[in-house]
């Protein structure tokens, strides 16, 4: 059976003797501070929160934000995010509460200008709200995740064609547990970042199809689509899976040379930073 503290210590991943040798990543100051997520209506340099018609009236919800530089009738490249499970924290002060509005990725690697960024929840249709702790119910988080990037191509100059899903710790693994599930959401995507964690590399998280023959069924719809993944510590891991399963793609790795596991990392100009960066430009250039 899988405690609560058990659950927390596999999603860290331990505090390992090569975590320790690392610096925190609150040595580096930030350069960026992501914009608290209001109500109201969506405008330039603002985060807001939204939701897709069929879950109006309840607690399921994104989070959009829409660039400094944005004008209607323009098309933007969107960088479409999910968070890390929540209930999370470890002994350097990481903590992650699993919700919408606590993600950083998207606008640490856009520094707000010239990306419209949608945070997407793991839905739970049963309690009607936004599951903080893994997926909810999959196939009503991919209906949402199609509703919403509809809604924001169609209403607010998302580019169907320049999609990237990124996520941390849990929404790293959704990269794929989610973004690849089925082949009308995988068609979606231009790229993806995923940061800590990835689906198939362990096969011991608490849901059925974590198994290494479901997340190859998964790996096999990304057809050759660039992958960004970036790991704490060390990325060989990873690696080594993604080279066994004989799935060829342009895949790109980083280890982030810092102890922590959250995804502060994106909001201060560092090198993993700078290369996501370029990253991005190159990948979504037509």
């Amino acid at each position: 059976m899988w405690s609560r503290r058990s659950v927390l210590t596999a999603l860290c991943g331990g505090a390992s003797a090569q975590s320790r040798e690392y610096p925190d990543i609150r040595s580096v100051r930030a350069d960026l501070e992501v914009p608290l997520t209001e109500s109201g209506e969506a405008r330039a340099g603002r985060r807001v929160r939204q939701t897709v018609s069929r879950w109006e009236g309840t607690e399921v919800h994104h989070a959009l934000y829409l660039p400094t530089d944005w004008q209607r009738g323009r098309r933007y490249p969107v960088i479409v995010e999910y968070a890390g499970n929540g209930h999370y924290r470890n002994r350097f002060g990481d903590r992650s509460d699993g919700i919408v509005e606590g993600s950083n990725l998207g606008y640490g690697l856009s520094g707000g200008h010239g990306f419209l960024w949608l945070c997407l929840p793991f839905v739970n249709p049963g309690e009607k709200r936004n599951e903080i702790v893994w997926w909810g119910d999959a196939a009503a988080t991919v209906e949402y995740c199609e509703d919403a990037v509809r809604l924001v191509c169609e209403r607010w100059g998302g580019d169907r064609d320049r999609l990237v899903l990124a996520g941390f710790s849990r929404g790293a693994i959704a990269c794929n547990y989610i973004g690849l599930r089925e082949d009308r959401i995988a068609e979606l995507w231009r790229a993806f970042l995923p940061y800590s964690h990835y689906d198939g590399v362990r096969t011991t998280w608490p849901y059925s199809d974590c198994d290494r023959t479901s997340a190859l069924e998964r790996l096999r719809r990304l057809r050759g689509r660039p992958q960004f993944l970036v790991q704490e510590n060390s990325i060989e891991e990873t690696r080594a899976y993604l080279m066994a399963t004989g799935v060829v793609a342009p895949f790109t790795f980083r280890t982030l040379p810092f102890r922590n596991h959250n995804d502060a990392w994106a909001l201060r100009d560092i090198p993993v930073r700078r290369e996501a960066r370029e990253w991005l430009r190159t990948v979504l250039s037509p």
